[in-house]
C-alpha cells in the first residue's frame, strides 16, 4: 500500500487550528474560574454582613433598686434596727406592742394621706395575705434570692402568682395593729439570701443576674457523670 504523504501547507494548518483551540480553551477556563471567583466572594460578601448586620452585642441584665413609693413628703419615721448603731439610733428602731418591745426588722414610712406603694424591682408575687396584726401584706420574689415584703396596706392590686414589673403599683398604704401609733404608713422589708438586711442601705445597688446556680449544678452534673464513667470502667476491668 502506497503511504500518502500530507503537503507542508496542511500540516502548517492543522498546527494553528490547534494553536488557536488552546489558546480559545485557556481564554474559556480562566473566564469560569474568575466568574466563579467572583460568586463566592458576592455570597461571602453577603454572609458576613448578614452575620454582622443581625448580631446583638450581649449586656449583661444590671438593675438597681427603687424606693417602694414615689410620693412626695414621704419620711422614714421608724428605722431598721442595726445591731452595730449607737444605742440612740436603735432606739428609734423599737417597737412597742402589748407590753413587749422587739426590734424593727424593716423600714416605716410614712405620709399624713394615703401613697402608692411600688415593687422595687421585677419579680413574682409569691403571697398575699391580711394579717390581723401586721395588716395587708405582698410578698414578691426577685432574681439573685431577693424577697421584697411590703405590709400595712389599705388595698392590695394582684394576687399571688402575679408577675410584677420594677415600678408598678402593687397596692396603697394603710393603717395596722402592730404600729398603730405611726397612722397611715408603709412598712417594708427585704431579704438577701433568707436574711433580712436594711431596706435603706439597698436602694439604688446595682443588682446584677446571678447565674452561679446554673453553673454550679452543670458542674455537679458533669462530676457526676465523670463518677460514672470511672465506675464503668473499674467495673469492665
Amino acid at each position: 500500500m502506497k503511504r500518502r504523504k500530507l503537503k507542508q501547507g496542511v500540516w502548517i494548518s492543522l498546527y494553528l487550528v490547534l494553536i488557536v483551540g488552546l489558546v480559545f480553551s485557556a481564554y474559556a477556563l480562566r473566564n469560569a474560574m474568575r466568574s466563579s471567583t467572583n460568586d463566592n466572594d458576592d455570597k461571602n460578601q453577603y454572609v458576613s454582613s448578614s452575620i454582622v448586620d443581625e448580631d446583638v452585642p450581649v449586656i449583661n441584665e444590671v438593675t438597681k433598686i427603687i424606693n417602694p413609693y414615689n410620693a412626695e413628703g414621704v419620711s422614714i419615721a421608724k428605722t431598721y434596727y442595726d445591731y452595730q448603731a449607737e444605742a440612740a439610733e436603735q432606739e428609734k428602731s423599737i417597737i412597742y406592742h402589748d407590753n413587749t418591745y422587739m426590734q424593727n426588722s424593716g423600714v416605716d414610712y410614712v405620709l399624713n394621706t394615703t401613697f402608692d406603694v411600688l415593687s422595687v424591682m421585677d419579680g413574682t408575687v409569691t403571697s398575699v395575705k391580711d394579717d390581723e396584726l401586721v395588716g395587708k401584706t405582698i410578698e414578691i420574689k426577685h432574681d439573685n434570692d431577693y424577697v421584697s415584703v411590703y405590709q400595712s396596706l389599705s388595698e392590695v392590686s394582684l394576687k399571688k402568682g402575679d408577675t410584677v414589673k420594677q415600678g408598678d403599683v402593687i397596692g396603697k398604704s394603710g393603717t395596722n395593729k402592730l404600729d398603730g401609733d405611726l397612722g397611715n404608713h408603709l412598712h417594708f422589708e427585704l431579704y438577701v439570701n433568707g436574711q433580712v438586711v436594711n431596706p435603706v442601705n439597698y436602694v439604688d445597688k446595682e443588682i446584677k443576674k446571678d447565674n452561679s446556680s446554673t453553673t454550679n449544678k452543670t458542674n455537679e452534673e458533669n462530676n457526676s457523670n465523670n463518677t460514672t464513667t470511672e465506675e464503668n470502667k473499674n467495673n469492665q476491668e
